[in-house]
């Protein structure tokens, strides 16, 4: 008999927020996966604002902002094993960083180089995906496959509340759940779809309780507390891991940067709940919440900065190394028949480009378009 699940409505916190919300112990987590996920935190929160720059100086072109996302991000990864997959939206593009991928490689994927794309079996993390909820089928699909093979693996899908008002969501949690598959969709409520606002896009009370329709669990998360993000995401891999099917976390708080740097937000958003946002933001958070354990020393938080700025000098000093890529690669892969050639538009690309002249072709196929 299917199985209904109620929605959590309360949001889970294990950071307190002053005398009204104490601090609360998170079990089986210890001083150094404390300090591994501020680890985490740093070096994702140094990516993004580098970006930023990187953006601002001409070197890569539109970046997606994920400034004070990063206590979903690593919270999630911390809580999965090395044989688990993640399936990255836009928004977490520079997750692989958390499972070893070189920043020169996330850094080159901006930049619109060839080097930016890696084999998803290298690190089990899947191409960053643009589209809005087309990878959540895939990683449904991915699911259920272990599954079927007996592999004890688990994977991820993180996406937008926009990604949630997508037909392609419905079919990747509806088939989730009716195959019991082991996925875990973590939803990144940051109230905005771009400009849309969270109520032009539902009339469900919270996203959690589109969990309800599926016969999954939804659970709600204080989107900027990392240990409350890793007590709710180790959670759904247990269950997960267990047989019993696909979980929903709805990550909840406020975006306090632009959706990307394309976009000027003021036209549109509360500024003044942005500064509050600003005021409590994620990586500051946990510092000072580590602090009050007398976990993390000035010392230490000064060695960990260090280590993710030269982490990133170096990885911009690799990516902007790389040769330019030979453009016929734009062709290379446009039909399976590789018979199907376009020469003329290669070789005018290359003129174009400061290769070689243009020249009309003398043999291979015309194309028809």
């Amino acid at each position: 008999m299917a199985q209904v699940f109620p929605a959590e409505r309360e949001l889970r916190r294990v950071i307190g927020a002053g005398h009204s919300v104490p601090d609360r112990a998170l079990e089986g987590v210890g001083e150094r996966e404390l300090l591994e996920l501020y680890r985490s935190l740093v070096l994702l929160r140094t990516y993004d604002e580098r970006s930023v720059v990187y953006h601002r100086q001409g070197r890569i072109g539109t970046y997606a902002i994920f400034w004070n996302h990063e206590a979903m991000q690593a919270g999630a990864v911390h809580a999965l094993e090395e044989q688990d997959w993640i399936f990255p939206s836009y928004r977490e593009s520079a997750i692989g960083l958390l499972r070893g991928m070189p920043a020169s490689t996330v850094l080159s994927w901006w930049r619109g180089h060839p080097a930016g794309w890696w084999n998803p079996a290298d690190y089990n993390v899947a191409s960053i995906c643009v589209p809005i909820g087309t990878h959540v089928p895939h990683a449904a699909g991915l699911a259920w496959g272990k599954r079927l093979a007996g592999e004890d693996a688990v994977a991820i899908a993180f996406f937008g509340d926009g990604a949630t008002s997508e037909g392609s969501f419905h079919e990747g949690a509806n088939f989730a759940a009716v195959m019991r598959a082991p996925l875990i969709l973590f939803c990144n409520n940051n109230q905005w779809a771009i400009s849309t606002p969270l109520d032009a896009q539902t009339r469900a009370e919270t996203l959690a309780d589109k969990a309800v329709g599926y016969g999954m669990p939804g659970v709600r998360v204080d989107g900027l507390d990392v240990l409350a993000v890793y007590e709710a995401t180790r959670e759904a891999v247990a269950r997960a891991r267990a047989g019993d099917g696909p979980t929903f976390i709805e990550a909840v708080h406020y975006r306090a940067a632009p959706h990307a740097t394309a976009d000027d937000p003021r036209v549109y958003i509360d500024l003044e709940r942005v500064e509050e946002e600003r005021q409590r933001e994620c990586v500051g958070r946990y510092e000072r919440y580590l602090r009050r354990l007398g976990v993390l020393s000035d010392e230490q938080a000064e060695q960990i900065r260090g280590e993710a700025a030269e982490t990133m000098r170096r990885g911009i000093a690799q990516a902007e190394a790389e040769p330019a890529a030979d453009v016929a690669l734009l062709f290379e892969h446009a039909y399976a028949d590789g018979r199907v050639a376009f020469a003329s538009e290669l070789a005018e690309l290359r003129r174009l480009t400061g290769g070689t002249e243009a020249v009309e072709p003398d043999e291979g196929p015309e194309v028809q378009v």
